[in-house]
């Protein structure tokens, strides 16, 4: 299983980002997906999830400004993230729990928030 994330980059306070990640294989596949963030001298932190059923949860700051959504025929679980405040910078990971409860992990992909 390869997850690739894609979509970071650079953007001002306030401003939106979409960030991708694409799976090889069917997302049919897994009890969950999720993105993760590490900020710099920070740990890893979970930023939302989706489970197969399609139930959603975010972590307090980022509720109301970020939506976790998914793509089966594209097999891609994507980030929509509005309203980007520079504590939003960070590399994001995204997760993927089989339904033999081995992790994944993608490459990470880089969102830099600027003031």
């Amino acid at each position: 299983v390869q997850l690739q994330a894609c979509g970071g980059g650079l953007v001002q306070a306030g401003g939106f980002l979409r960030i991708s990640c694409a799976v090889s294989g069917s997302i049919f596949s897994f009890n969950h997906m999720g993105w993760y963030r590490q900020a710099p001298g920070k740990q890893r932190e979970l930023v939302a999830v989706i489970t197969t059923g399609g139930r959603v949860n975010y972590t307090d700051s980022v509720k109301g400004r970020f939506t976790i959504s998914r793509d089966f025929t594209k097999n891609t679980v994507s980030l929509h993230m509005n309203s980007l405040k520079p504590e939003d910078t960070a590399v994001y990971y995204c997760h993927a729990e089989s339904m033999y409860y081995n992790d994944y992990w993608g490459q990470g992909t880089e969102v830099t928030v600027s003031s």
